[in-house]
């Protein structure tokens, strides 16, 4: 019988493409893999090629959600049949930790970012020291785990003096099911096409290159996704009269997405430095630009940075101010030159930094 793992996220999966490659590439490697989740009022269903369970929760966000959803999974991993816990991020790692004690399993945690210095926490220091109090009392105690970027794995050996693998979020060599899109975005087949896809939420960088679209012509700036900050950004394309310019879709599915990410013309990664965790990021959306060969326009953050620097395949912003963005969005759409040379270089980041590769950086984790 196939080793069970068991994963969980406290998300409804639907967006979750990190967790479906990792189930996805663990199932292919002979696993028996079930991914738990939760569900929401809106949230979409899921048809992924593995079991799922998503918890029907009474509480949607706080301490108490966050509580409930860890006494539900504990409760599950404690009778569920599984030889691995496979723990996403610090919020659902409480649970984790105490079940794989209590049935001596073998536990790997994955974290995504920098939990505890997200722009959220950072506004909230009583949370955020309970959250660090959680963390520095489990993760020493953890021995198989792995990151998204050297940054945050530098900055955990520092902390707690653990080493965990680099496991970057890179999309598949060849993504599955693309599909044309039923939305009704006709300007996309007569302009070009400024893309943000992601989680629409504070210091992404989204509002100055929304305002940036004044100082822009003969393009559209198309944002996919959903988040915090959502109905803050349609009410300011509203006030500033741009929304022949400013496009939304809303939360797409991957095979949509895809679509969308192809017919781009300049992907953009506008992260502001507001606390570590941004300051290290490494977003799914930049391998995504690359996947798809479109160059980025990206932020000077360290990890952002290393990776156009070395394949040479875009631009960075100095500022967040809106008219330097749009400088430099015009110069990434309307340089000839530099288009051309970024071209040839994402078919090489493109066959590089591919899933395919990556994930051979956590499958000795699960040996």
């Amino acid at each position: 019988m196939a080793k069970r793992i068991i994963i969980s996220v406290t998300n409804d999966l639907v967006g979750d493409k990190r967790v479906y490659k990792v189930a996805s590439s663990l199932v292919k490697n002979g696993f028996d893999v079930f991914v738990v989740g939760r569900i929401r009022k809106d949230s979409q269903a899921v048809f992924f090629d593995f079991p799922t369970r998503r918890f029907h929760l009474l509480f949607s966000k706080g301490p108490l959600f966050y509580a409930e959803y860890n006494f539900r999974l504990f409760l599950f991993l404690i009778f569920v049949r599984a030889e691995i816990f496979l723990s996403n991020d610090l919020d659902t790692l409480a649970a984790n930790f105490l079940a794989s004690k209590i049935r001596h399993k073998k536990l790997v945690y994955d974290s995504h970012e920098l939990f505890t210095e997200v722009p959220e926490l950072q506004e909230r220091p009583r949370v955020q020291r309970i959250w660090k109090a959680i963390e520095k009392w489990i993760l020493p105690k953890v021995k198989f785990s792995y990151t998204v970027c050297q940054s945050i794995a530098d900055y955990y050996f520092k902390q707690y003096g653990i080493r965990m693998g680099i496991v970057r979020n890179i999309p598949e060599r060849e993504p599955q099911n693309i599909v044309a899109s039923n939305s009704k975005q006709q300007l996309l087949f007569e302009k070009k096409i400024i893309l943000y896809q992601g989680a629409l939420n504070v210091g992404r960088g989204i509002e100055y290159a929304v305002e940036a679209m004044n100082f822009v012509e003969n393009a559209v700036l198309l944002i996919i996704g959903g988040g915090d900050i959502e109905n803050l950004l349609k009410t300011l394309v509203q006030k500033q009269n741009l929304s022949q310019k400013v496009l939304f879709t809303g939360k797409l599915a991957f095979s949509e997405l895809a679509y969308y990410t192809r017919k781009a013309d300049l992907g953009l990664s506008l992260e502001e430095n507001i606390g570590l965790n941004y300051y290290f990021a490494l977003p799914n959306k930049l391998f995504d630009y690359i996947r798809a060969e479109i160059p980025v326009l990206v932020s000077r953050l360290p990890e952002m940075e290393r990776v156009v620097n070395q394949y040479q395949i875009g631009d960075f912003i100095d500022n967040h101010t809106p008219k330097h963005i749009a400088e430099k969005m015009n110069f990434c759409l309307n340089n000839s030159e530099f288009r051309q040379k970024w071209k040839i270089n994402l078919q090489k980041a493109s066959k590089d930094l591919c899933w395919e590769n990556e994930e051979k950086g956590f499958l000795p984790f699960f040996d």
